[in-house]
């Protein structure tokens, strides 16, 4: 079945992973494209609709990103703040910078009947620009301004171009959903990509990729590499060998946990391989992130490669590679945020072929798959947890003695955390371990000893993030325990920093 497309045009915006999003949750397929490739891609796709994200620039700049708009002639059309002062710019309306400059919230002042502002129950927007469209181009109609932006939102049905100065994908504009949902509508676009579509899709492109032939599938016990074997499973069977490879590097008890879970649910189809001598071994002396996180990435090759003869016959590699982890190792649409061990992280003398059917999803689909494929719920609602393991929580060097800081920090915390009911709301938490040390006091004695970091976020995707507001006693109790039962620990902090500006993970 081929689904309609709604192609998102990354101008640089750092909101433009939630117009995907928010064009998926109206049942549509949607992914997201560089400006500077946004024209190919337009011809050779012939997607059913265009949406054009904001961005940094100004389309005053020379050498500002733009795009050939001959290529939309025909396809229904939304710019987006940069978007539509780009559209304007190119249809010959004016846009100017201004000295008044809108960030936050603003009021609309006005939605034209018919348009698709009016499908807006509330008229608070979230804007966030300078440059400003003064002069709508020929033939379009001024549906909406603010108090200081006279052309808040213009369309021109006749041409199928729509474009509005907020941004309707962030929360921060109640009835933004609406607005892409009327959108979607006048673009008649079919909204029938579901998680069952998803899967039957899948499926039938595992089978057409395999063939006769077997895929190892590697696990971790997390959700992403959970579905992901659960679909492969399901496409070709016994053909699907699940390999966990126990690198030293997960939580506390965690690597019997995960032997047990996929041991029962696959039907023993699960091959287990101990390595933390390999994997100690060649973290040693590394303090660098990107070298940690590919180091991990290529000894989880290695073990592969050296087991082959226990994995005959398998010619593919499949992982629990997401949207997200795309987007941050670098992208044609996005900056390298940080090489996640499974994109930018592989070998190239790697003889196994990829396959990686959650590449195009954000979490929340993937579980929604993996509760469609009849996944229990300790796998599907299970924390997300970093494929490089304690790696990423433990800045500096890594070893033995460093991890089980973490590993016994860690399972004071999220106990603490279950006790006082607090699971339920948190995306993701855990311990990390800083490479400093600092002055501190127990049994009437100076120590000078490591700081423990907390960190627990709230997320939808985990492409942004914010702190969850843990009541101070839980906080408190939690410090008064690793401070006393972990060892080589005297101070324990609370990360309140939200995503963006950093990151989940502290590296």
């Amino acid at each position: 079945m081929t689904h309609d497309l709604v192609l998102v045009v990354d101008f640089g915006g750092q909101y433009t992973q939630l117009i995907v999003r928010r064009i998926r949750e109206l049942n549509v397929y949607s992914e997201m494209v560089a400006w500077n490739g946004a024209a190919a891609a337009i011809r050779d796709r012939k997607p059913s609709a265009v949406i054009l994200s904001g961005g940094p620039r100004s389309v005053l700049e020379e050498n500002a990103p733009n795009l050939d708009f001959s290529v939309l002639e025909g396809i229904p059309t939304l710019g987006i703040c940069y978007g539509q002062q780009l559209m304007a710019a190119a249809l010959g309306g004016e846009v100017r910078s201004t000295s008044h400059r809108e960030y936050g919230f603003q009021t609309l002042l006005e939605q034209a009947e018919g348009s698709l502002v009016a499908e807006m129950s509330s008229p608070e927007v979230w804007m966030s620009h300078g440059d400003q469209v003064i002069g709508a181009p020929a033939g379009f109609e001024v549906t909406a301004s603010t108090a200081a932006c006279p052309i808040a939102a213009m369309e021109n049905t006749a041409a199928q171009k729509y474009a509005v100065q907020f941004h309707p994908e962030v929360t921060h504009t109640p009835s933004g959903r609406a607005l892409l949902a009327k959108f979607i509508q006048v673009a008649e676009v079919r909204q029938d990509w579901t998680a069952e579509n998803f899967i039957e899709e899948q499926i039938a492109s595992i089978r057409a990729t395999v063939g006769d032939g077997k895929v190892l599938c590697a696990v971790s016990g997390g959700v992403d590499s959970s579905v992901m074997a659960a679909l492969l499973t399901r496409a070709i069977g016994d053909r699907a060998v699940c390999v966990f490879v126990d690198h030293g590097l997960l939580r506390k008890n965690e690597a019997a946990q995960v032997i047990d879970t996929f041991g029962t649910y696959f039907n023993g189809n699960l091959k287990a391989f101990h390595e933390h001598d390999r994997f100690f071994g060649a973290l040693a002396g590394l303090t660098d992130p990107e070298k940690k996180r590919k180091v991990v990435g290529e000894q989880f090759v290695r073990v592969f490669e050296d087991h082959a003869d226990e994995l005959s016959g398998c010619d593919y590699l499949a992982q629990g590679t997401l949207y997200p982890d795309v987007i941050e190792s670098g992208s044609p649409t996005a900056a390298k945020i940080k090489t996640h061990h499974n994109v930018g992280g592989l070998p190239d003398w790697m003889r196994l072929k990829l396959i990686e059917p959650l590449r195009w999803l954000f979490k929340d689909e993937v579980r929604d798959v993996g509760r469609r494929l009849g996944l229990p719920d300790e796998m599907v609602d299970r924390e997300p947890f970093p494929g490089p393991g304690l790696t990423v929580r433990i800045v500096g060097e890594v070893t033995r003695e460093r991890v089980q800081i973490v590993q016994d920090a860690d399972w004071i915390f999220r106990e603490e955390l279950r006790m006082a009911g607090l699971r339920k709301e948190i995306w993701q938490s855990y311990a990390a371990l800083l490479d400093v040390r600092s002055v501190g006091v127990m049994g009437d004695e100076r120590t000078y000893q490591h700081p423990i970091v907390l960190r627990a976020v709230q997320s939808e995707d985990a492409m942004t993030a914010r702190a969850v507001n843990i009541p101070f006693e839980v906080l408190e109790r939690v410090a008064f325990r690793i401070v006393n039962e972990v060892s080589g620990v005297n101070r324990v902090f609370y990360d309140l920093t939200s995503k963006p500006p950093a990151t989940i993970e502290l590296e």
